[in-house]
């Protein structure tokens, strides 16, 4: 698979956990980059998305102020860091690429390659 996430785990309500997303022999100056989660039960949702040169950065609802995304090109490294973690927050979160557009959407029909996943558990 061209992207490869880590960082993944189990954490504690109000712990932290950075998310990365590798690239390797993948362009991603010329693409949007953005975060997925699934949980057990549920239907895939976008949690945000950060357009290719990192100036236009979006959040779902439900995680804004706690989660910050970020991209390295240079690295082909893309980043979720996600903080105040709640029990809601568990599942199995996937990195996506898809061709750039003048901002980010966090519309999993905007992306055409995929990670395998990395999987978070909020629990005490």
């Amino acid at each position: 698979l061209p992207l490869v996430e880590s960082g993944g785990g189990l954490v504690q309500p109000g712990g932290s956990l950075r998310l990365s997303c590798a690239a390797p022999g993948f362009d991603t100056d010329y693409y949007d980059v953005a975060w997925f989660r699934q949980a057990p039960g549920k239907e895939r949702e976008g949690v945000s998305c950060i357009s290719r040169l990192g100036g236009k950065k979006n959040y779902e609802e439900d995680v804004k102020g706690r989660f910050t995304i970020s991209r390295d090109n240079a690295r082909g490294m893309a980043y979720l860091q996600m903080n105040g973690l709640k029990p809601e927050d568990t599942g199995t979160y996937y990195c996506a690429a898809g061709p750039a557009t003048w901002h980010c959407l966090t519309e999993a029909a905007s992306y055409n390659t995929w990670g395998q996943g990395t999987r978070v558990t909020v629990s005490s």
